[in-house]
């Protein structure tokens, strides 16, 4: 497959890339600034210069001619302020899903967060950040020619992966490692019975393929 991540310098997307270029998948990976290139050549993914903020529809939707799945792993970060988290959050997420749908790549997986909701009231950063994340998600999810699934994971950690995890509709409250969200969305991304589901993911005692098996289809 041919796989293209907005955000492909994030530490869930540096992870991502390390996993799908080791089973043999083709990764692109969109950056912002050309120094972040050689991290991405060393995950085993072609780094894209794209500033996601500034770019327009056409220029997104050329670099995703012939992918087979496109995954939006891109996020303002931590230090970022709100005008931001709309910027980048929710309006590059909208970007390139209507990038996909102009290029016809079907396939569509959203690193998104658990809380997100376009309803989410509060003016601080992270209020904000969880309001332009669930705007983001609902936009997605109208878009019919997608076929997207959203993964809304708990608090992340960089601890070791364990390959256990809880996937369902509702987990509750939890932490989960960013090794496991990158194996999680590498299953995504080749599971398109899982189109159609947003799903929360925290650690757990199921294996990864098993979650995502039981969870495809529903």
């Amino acid at each position: 497959m041919r796989i293209v991540i907005a955000g492909g310098h994030g530490q869930i997307a540096l992870r991502l890339e390390r996993v799908l270029s080791a089973r043999g998948d083709e990764v692109a990976g969109i950056i912002r600034r050309a120094e972040q290139g050689d991290d991405l050549r060393a995950a085993g993914a072609e780094p894209v210069l794209l500033d996601l903020e500034s770019a327009s529809v056409e220029e997104v939707a050329a670099h995703l001619q012939g992918a087979d799945a496109a995954v939006f792993a891109a996020g303002a970060g931590p230090g970022s302020g709100a005008a931001r988290k709309d910027t980048v959050d929710r309006g590059a997420a909208v970007l390139f899903a209507d990038a996909a749908v102009r290029a016809r790549v079907r396939r569509f997986v959203v690193v998104s967060s658990m809380g997100a909701d376009p309803a989410h009231q509060g003016d601080d950063v992270f209020d904000v950040y969880l309001r332009a994340k669930g705007e983001a998600d609902a936009y997605v999810t109208r878009q019919e020619a997608l076929d997207w699934t959203i993964l809304r994971p708990g608090a992340l950690t960089d601890e070791a992966g364990t390959g256990l995890v809880r996937l369902e509709a509702h987990t509750g409250r939890g932490s989960i490692p960013r090794d496991d969200v990158a194996t999680i969305l590498a299953e995504l991304v080749d599971t398109p019975a899982t189109a159609g589901l947003t799903l929360e993911l925290i650690s757990g005692s199921t294996p990864v393929s098993v979650a995502v098996k039981s969870v495809a289809g529903n």
